[in-house]
């Protein structure tokens, strides 16, 4: 069966050798921003595969285009199957807005080779046979402007390079990714940006400034032939714009799920999910159950809640014939969250704003203990423990917690279970923890919040 197999094998080799020597191509060694590669000599011009290049550049194929997106820049270049013109300097690509003549891209063996020459002169990389380097990125300058209604600053780099913004209370932090530079402070002659500050994290630059009252900001990238420039706009005459994750912030859904127990004579996990419920939105919190006395949301209902919630509380009985436990339970899910985006930013995943989306499980940990202190003030002592694989709780992006109030095969648990002051007190204790918690919350991410006096009072 080897020796079969080994003879299309061996005939295709030997028909690619054909094909190669036919077209003029060698193969060459390429050191590709500081890692060594396999590149082709065509006709007298270096070239490098798609699959070469994909490590260090978007390219990809649209209709006889390879388009080739870097740093900044956005590269079109026609794919000429006839190879030995494609190495003339006198095809027409485009490098950002400009045309120009020069090298185009070809097919090789059906693959798609591009030309180094021309990536370099639009990615503004410095290129001789056998080394394509690119340009490290370092800030240049930090310059700034005064204006009547707005502030200027500028950042002169090297070359683009990933941006992020955001804004946390009244600071504004702009992250530019990979960027080489001096940590310093910057002051100005602007009315509405005096100073700003330049600072290292990792790998990274921060430029951080505070944001004045009734001020927008916007920054923006200008990319050019040999560089880039960070433009950030600051002052009134800037609209204010708000992302859609720190507007919610102000207004956080709060899901109380009380599971259905029979056989008790009064449906006590809807009775405190009710009365916490009520003191909740007296206080002007948003509170949805997933249940009343009737009906029920249905498993992907529930689900898809959990998914919106800033906090997720589930209320049940424990239930284990023959078991003597008894007492009242706050369980912490442990483990991976069924949550895929749950899972990899708790896994280190970064983006702005991302923790205002899913939280590291400090949250809960700080609701919790909230919750046992509220429990014990009203003269209620809870256990605290772990749980796992519980579904919607591992769909929960931020806070989550099971509440149990009792046993249900607990002689002592039902008695007081019957007893409505006890219910009322689990009720405000779980309405105060929540409300405290998610009080907290907002005005760490620098936004008012409703009930900012708690609830319950």
């Amino acid at each position: 069966m080897r020796l079969r197999s080994s003879k299309p094998l061996l005939l295709s080799a030997a028909l690619l050798c054909a094909g190669l020597a036919g077209a003029q191509i060698a193969f060459t060694k390429l050191n590709l921003a500081g890692q060594q590669v396999q590149s082709i000599n065509l006709y007298g011009a270096e070239y490098a595969s798609e699959t070469v290049l994909g490590r260090v550049l978007k390219v990809t194929r649209d209709n006889g285009i390879a388009r080739v997106e870097g740093f900044g820049h956005t590269l079109l270049l026609p794919i000429d199957e006839d190879q030995q013109r494609a190495t003339t300097d006198f095809n027409t690509v485009q490098l950002d807005t400009d045309r120009v003549t020069a090298r185009t891209a070809t097919l090789v063996n059906g693959n798609l080779y591009l030309p180094l020459d021309t990536l370099a002169r639009g990615l503004g990389a410095t290129y001789a046979a056998g080394d394509f380097r690119l340009v490290p990125a370092t800030l240049q300058g930090v310059s700034s402007r005064a204006g009547k209604d707005s502030d200027r600053l500028v950042l002169d780099l090297s070359r683009d390079v990933p941006v992020s913004d955001e804004l946390r209370g009244t600071t504004v932090t702009v992250t530019l990714k990979g960027l080489q530079g001096e940590a310093r402070r910057y002051t100005t002659r602007g009315a509405f940006v005096p100073l700003a500050e330049v600072s290292r994290s990792g790998d990274d630059l921060k430029l951080s400034f505070t944001l004045p009252p009734n001020s927008g900001y916007r920054v923006y990238r200008v990319v050019r032939p040999g560089g880039a420039r960070l433009v950030v706009d600051v002052g009134p005459g800037v609209p204010y714009t708000s992302p859609a994750l720190l507007e919610r912030i102000s207004r956080p859904l709060i899901v109380l799920d009380p599971a259905r127990v029979n056989g008790l004579g009064r449906d006590v996990t809807l009775e405190v999910a009710r009365r916490a419920a009520e003191l909740l939105n007296k206080a002007g919190w948003q509170v949805k159950l997933t249940r009343d006395a009737q009906t029920a949301l249905g498993l992907n209902q529930k689900l898809a809640l959990a998914r919106r919630s800033d906090v997720y509380l589930a209320l049940d009985l424990g239930r284990f014939p023959g078991t003597q436990r008894g007492g009242v339970t706050v369980y912490e899910p442990t483990g991976r969250a069924s949550a895929q985006i749950v899972n990899a930013v708790r896994g280190g995943a970064q983006a702005p704003y991302i923790d205002l989306a899913v939280g590291d499980g400090g949250g809960t940990r700080r609701l919790s203990e909230l919750l046992r202190g509220e429990l014990r003030g009203g003269g209620i002592t809870a256990k605290s423990e772990n749980v796992t694989r519980t579904l919607t709780l591992g769909e929960a992006p931020q806070a989550a917690l099971l509440l149990e109030l009792g046993w249900a095969g607990n002689a002592e648990d039902r008695a007081k279970l019957g007893v409505d002051d006890r219910l009322q007190a689990m009720s405000v204790a779980v309405a105060r923890s929540v409300a405290t918690y998610l009080t907290a919350r907002v005005a760490n991410a620098g936004r008012a919040a409703p009930g900012a006096n708690g609830a319950g009072q």
